[in-house]
């Protein structure tokens, strides 16, 4: 099956390594102070340069002013920037033209209300994260290890490529591909052994599930 794979929250290089030999599509580095997977600009540097050719490099980000991007997409070789905070369909546009880069926006889905910002997003942005919506009062807007119903966009498309996250592990990938007909998927503390330390053994199978079913 030809699903490919995001493994976000990469903090060691050895975790770059593990990702790349276990056939991962794109690694994924946070800036985002509250969350156990934050990385500097140095350390995000290092770690993309260490990834080799093919390995899609994204950088996270929430509600970020145009100076932080700058410093981000000035220090560490991106392929994408991935949204993740409340970003209006406008700011959407303005990161976009701004830096020239492919921007993927998420959205956080707990109920049938909340499919139709899809749409929305879908619109303007080059792809969209179907992610899990945070519980009321946490801190992160992803990260959470929480999955939701994945009923809820069992056999709906949009116009631009999407991908799947929120509380997916080894042990459930499958199903969720099967479900809601993802061909691409965002893992990160479903493939932890404490949070912002990947496991290669959870990578491996993680990605041999999401790809093989």
């Amino acid at each position: 099956m030809n699903v490919k794979v995001k493994i976000c929250g990469l903090t060691r290089p050895e975790d770059v390594d593990a990702v790349a030999a276990a056939g991962a599509a794109y690694a994924g580095f946070v800036f985002f102070a509250k969350s156990p997977r934050n990385v500097s600009h140095e350390a995000a540097r290092a770690l993309a340069l260490r990834a080799p050719m093919g390995l899609a490099k994204v950088a996270l980000t929430v509600d970020a002013t145009d100076a932080e991007l700058d410093a981000i997409t000035a220090r560490v070789p991106l392929d994408m920037l991935q949204l993740h905070g409340h970003e209006t369909p406008e700011r959407v546009v303005e990161v976009k033209a701004r830096y020239g880069l492919p921007v993927m926006k998420a959205v956080g889905v707990a109920e049938a209300d909340d499919l139709p910002a899809l749409e929305t997003y879908a619109k303007v942005a080059d792809r969209i994260l179907v992610d899990a919506k945070p519980p009321k009062g946490a801190d992160r807007p992803g990260g959470n290890a929480l999955a939701f119903d994945w009923n809820l966009i069992a056999g709906r498309r949009w116009p631009v490529p999407w991908m799947l996250a929120g509380g997916l592990t080894p042990g459930n990938v499958a199903q969720a591909v099967r479900l809601t007909g993802a061909r691409q998927v965002d893992v990160s503390s479903g493939v932890e052994r404490a949070p912002g330390e990947k496991d290669a053994d959870l990578i491996h199978a993680f990605i041999k599930a999401a790809t093989c079913g």
